[in-house]
Formats: structure tokens, C-alpha cells, sequence
């Protein structure tokens, strides 16, 4: 047992636990609001700045891909060893916060400065890469360790659903206002500064700053039972933490499974959606904020309403209903971009209400698998004698950033086979001049409307079908891994932690931990009819 220098308090009494729930449910989701602008920013729009504010070569088209994808890699080893690290800190704030507070701030200070700086041609690839992988080790430390919070601030299934929705919700109206704003400020006549260079950098500074006042509230509102301190340090090494990734069967399954999701999902909003608005209804930052509004308005239902849904319908059926909902919206969209009229009223609304609809549901799918990778824990729990939360959910901004690797790829693929380049570069020239003055915001306007109107069809139905089809594929292998193969539904869950409770009241009477008391007994797993299909 390690010498602490600072008190550990004792367990909560359920009356403290159920006031520091009450106060929990506003602080810990409001400090999200701020961090998922920040995501969105940087992972949504990077490549999008990129293209719209430099003029790329194919080659240093293929660099910025190469970082991208090169920094994910790198994330498979960043985000399970920063869960164990959180796992293994221990302060007198707990061993969330801290990583809450450096992350917040460090983040900040990258994102500020790659779209604030004035580089152009390779020097700009340079500091692209440099800020990319400080990204990727900046925000894993507060992602992590926000999204770790999560599980041990509620004792049951139904206060971990409210948390999960709640902090769902408000990154939801994080993710909206910087999908609405950054578009229509950056874009069309609505551009601050009149150019895209000048009107990132102001929104990156604003944003940048508006996150940590928003985490503030988490880090100095949320009251956390810190018991755990008097626990032992989990020793942080690398084999911890594969043992407890691949030694939980469930836990693999739900993250491949998020991760099929989470390319889906990502696939229009990580460049190729923009794209094609722009190319098809014209260069206008408002009307691209238009489709996402609409296209996201839905799930707030599902933000607010989703624990009364959990309660009344489980989740393998709301999943086979979901399912159908999001086709429905993928082939809309489909067939409201082949045969409605081109750059018609008619069309956009065909098309947006489709992606409203394949959004609602591919939304419900993201906050079933964000419960399913959580009800992990509990079974690490069940067949080892530890939780393990901070590594298990460090898998979650894991396979996010992995989706948003491979939508980086794809969008790239996308872009080179349609020819895309073409045109942005011959925007992008427009922008710069602009910047420096040379044109006026008016004649920058003109010269890349006659740029759009060059895009061809065979260009636009391109980005049409990886818009619609694609995501509609990974969303429906997911669907089939989901309903076959992932065992926690609602009643396995509950005699889990049944039978985890009676273990611990055994344990506890022979001074046995969990994880002596499995090795002398086993683990109890054959009791639980689930997990024996």
C-alpha cells in the first residue's frame, strides 16, 4: 500500500452519493460544450481548412494524409497508456481532473496556433504534422479522463444511462455550434475577416478560449466519491494494459463494433458533406450550416429523451428499429441527389431531410455502443477482480480517432478520384488573394462562384455516392456484429453485477480482494446464462 500525503475520504453514504448525483448531472456534462467544439474544429474542418486556405499539390495532399493516418497509429499506443496513467494517479483532486485541466489547456494552445499561422507550401506541412501529434497527446489527456469520469459517478445501469445522455446531450450542443457557426463564418458572405484564413483564426481563438471556461465548471463543480484513493497503484505497464483490452472478449467485440459505427457516421460531416454542398448548391457557408442543423436536429430527442427510451425499450430492438430509420435516410439521400433537379430548393430539402434521418439513427447506435463499451467494465469486473475504467474507456477517443483516420483516407481517395483538387486549389488561390489584400471580397465571391460552376456531374455524383452509400455499408456491419455477437443486453448486465455484489460480501468476509478471491474460486461466469451462448 502506497504512503499518501494527503487524506482519503471515506466511502459516500447513499444520502451524499444521491446529492452529489443531483449536482453531478449539470456540472460534469457542461464541461464538454467547450472540448467538443474543439473536436469538431479540428477534426471535421482541418483537412477542410487545408483545402480551402492552401493550394495543395497531390503530394502534399498525400503528406497531410500521411500525418493524419501516421498520428492514429501513433494513438493506438497514446490512449490505452494515458488510461492506465489516469488509472494509476492519485491526488487530492482524484485522478480525472488533473488530466482534465492540462489537456483543456495544452489542446487549446495547438489548435490556436496551426489555424492562426500564415505558412504556405511544405513549411505548412511541416507545422501541420508537428501540431497533429500534439494534438493527438494533448486531447487524449482530457479526453480520457473526461469521458473515464463517467462510470464512476454513477452505482447503477440507470444513473450511468442519465450521465451518459446528459454529457451526450451537451456534447451534442457543442458539436451543433461549431458545425453551424464555423461553416457559415468561414464560407459565402458571411466570412469573417472576408477570407478563410482570417475567419479560422478568430474561431479558433474563440473557441479555444470558450473550452476551458466550460471544463472549469467539471474540474471545480463535479463531486466525485474518492475513496478509490486508498486502493493500491495499479502499476502502469504496457502488458496491463493489453491483458485488459484483449482479455475482455466483450470489450473487443463493442469496439470493433464502434468502430464500424463511427466511420459511418463520420464519413459526410469529415469533409465530403461540405464538399458537395458546395459544389452542387454553390460556395455558401450558410447553407452548409443549414443541412447540418436540420441534419442534426433530430437527435436532440434522442439527447434528451434517451434514458425514458432505455427504460422502456431494451437496446437490441431499438437498435433493429434504428437501423431501418437510418436506411430510409441513406436512401433519400441517395435518390434526392440522382433525380431531383440540379441545384434545386427541392433537392437540398430531399437531401438534408435524408441525412436527418441516417443521422438520427446512426446517433442512437453512438450512445448504445457508448453504454455497451461502459457495461465493460463491470464484466472486466465479473472475470478479472478489477474495473479498470481509465483503460477501458480510453478505447472510445481510440476508435474515434481511428474512424476519423480512415475517414481521412477515404475522403482523400475521394477527392483524388473525383478530381477535387482542381477546383479547391483554384479557390484556395481566390482566398489568399483575398487575405493579402489584393481582391476585393466582392470579386473574390464572383471569381470562385465561376469555379463551382465548372464542377462537372460525374464530379458531384462521385461525392454523392460516398456520402450515402458508404456509411449506409459500415452502419449495416455493424448492425449484423452488434445483434450476433455482443452479449451484455439489459439482463445479463444486471445478474453481472448480482453476482459481483454476492462475490464481494464473500470476499470481504475472508479478507480476500476480487481478483484473490477469482483466482482461489474462479470468476463466476458460467453462473450467467448470457455468457454461456
Amino acid at each position: 500500500m502506497n504512503k499518501k500525503t494527503y487524506p482519503v475520504p471515506a466511502p459516500m453514504t447513499e444520502e451524499e452519493h444521491q446529492k452529489a448525483m443531483k449536482r453531478n448531472l449539470w456540472t460534469y456534462p457542461i464541461g464538454t460544450v467547450g472540448r467538443d467544439m474543439i473536436y469538431q474544429l479540428f477534426t471535421n474542418y482541418i483537412l477542410t481548412f487545408a483545402l480551402f486556405t492552401r493550394e495543395l499539390s497531390a503530394a502534399q495532399l498525400a503528406a497531410i494524409t500521411g500525418i493524419m493516418i501516421g498520428a492514429r497509429i501513433f494513438d493506438a499506443f497514446n490512449d490505452p497508456i494515458m488510461g492506465n496513467i489516469i488509472e494509476s494517479t492519485r491526488t487530492r483532486w482524484g485522478k480525472f481532473k488533473p488530466w482534465l485541466l492540462a489537456g483543456i489547456l495544452s489542446t487549446s494552445l495547438v489548435v490556436i496556433y496551426i489555424f492562426n499561422t500564415r505558412l504556405t507550401g511544405w513549411p505548412f506541412i511541416i507545422a501541420f504534422g508537428i501540431c497533429y501529434f500534439l494534438y493527438s497527446i494533448t486531447y487524449t489527456m482530457n479526453d480520457i479522463s473526461y469521458w473515464g469520469m463517467a462510470p464512476s459517478l454513477g452505482r447503477d445501469a440507470n444513473s450511468r444511462n442519465e450521465f451518459t445522455a446528459r454529457a451526450t446531450l451537451f456534447a451534442g450542443i457543442g458539436a451543433t455550434l461549431a458545425t453551424v457557426a464555423i461553416p457559415a463564418l468561414t464560407a459565402g458572405s458571411g466570412t469573417i475577416g472576408g477570407n478563410a484564413q482570417t475567419a479560422y483564426g478568430i474561431l479558433a481563438i474563440a473557441i479555444c478560449v470558450f473550452a476551458p471556461l466550460c471544463l472549469c465548471v467539471t474540474i471545480f463543480g463535479v463531486k466525485e466519491d474518492l475513496s478509490y484513493q486508498a486502493e493500491e497503484r495499479p502499476k502502469v505497464s504496457f502488458r496491463t494494459i493489453l491483458s485488459t483490452i484483449f482479455g475482455n472478449r466483450q470489450l473487443v467485440i463493442a469496439a470493433l463494433i464502434f468502430l464500424l459505427q463511427q466511420i459511418g457516421n463520420q464519413i459526410i460531416m469529415g469533409g465530403v458533406g461540405s464538399t458537395y454542398i458546395y459544389f452542387e448548391f454553390g460556395y455558401n457557408g450558410g447553407l452548409y450550416s443549414i443541412f447540418t442543423i436540420v441534419g442534426m436536429a433530430a437527435t436532440a430527442v434522442l439527447m434528451v429523451g434517451y434514458p425514458a427510451i432505455s427504460r422502456k425499450i431494451d437496446r437490441k430492438p431499438l437498435m433493429t428499429i434504428m437501423m431501418i430509420v437510418s436506411s430510409v435516410g441513406y436512401v433519400l439521400l441517395l435518390v434526392s441527389g440522382l433525380i431531383l433537379p440540379a441545384a434545386s430548393t427541392v433537392k437540398f430539402a430531399g437531401i438534408t431531410i435524408g441525412y436527418m434521418l441516417a443521422n438520427f439513427g446512426s446517433y442512437c447506435f453512438y450512445l448504445v455502443m457508448m453504454i455497451s463499451i461502459f457495461n465493460t467494465v463491470e464484466y472486466n469486473e465479473l472475470t478479472r477482480g478489477f474495473r479498470g475504467e481509465g483503460i477501458i474507456t480510453s478505447l472510445r477517443p481510440f476508435i474515434t480517432k481511428v474512424a476519423s483516420a480512415v475517414i481521412v483516407g477515404i475522403t482523400t481517395l475521394t477527392y483524388v478520384s473525383c478530381g477535387v483538387l482542381h477546383y479547391t486549389n483554384q479557390i484556395s488561390a481566390y482566398e489568399q488573394q483575398s487575405n493579402q489584400g489584393k481582391i476585393d471580397a466582392a470579386a473574390k465571391t464572383a471569381a470562385i462562384d465561376a469555379v463551382v460552376r465548372e464542377v462537372g456531374n460525374g464530379q458531384k455524383t462521385g461525392l454523392l455516392l460516398v456520402m450515402s452509400i458508404v456509411p449506409f455499408l459500415f452502419m449495416l456491419l455493424a448492425y449484423l456484429l452488434y445483434e450476433r455477437k455482443y452479449r451484455l443486453d439489459e439482463t445479463t448486465y444486471r445478474q453481472i453485477c448480482d453476482v459481483i455484489e454476492r462475490r464481494k460480501t464473500k470476499a470481504e468476509a475472508e479478507g480476500l480482494t476480487e481478483a484473490e478471491y477469482i483466482r482461489k474460486y474462479g470468476n463466476e461466469a458460467e453462473q450467467i446464462p448470457g455468457l454461456r451462448q
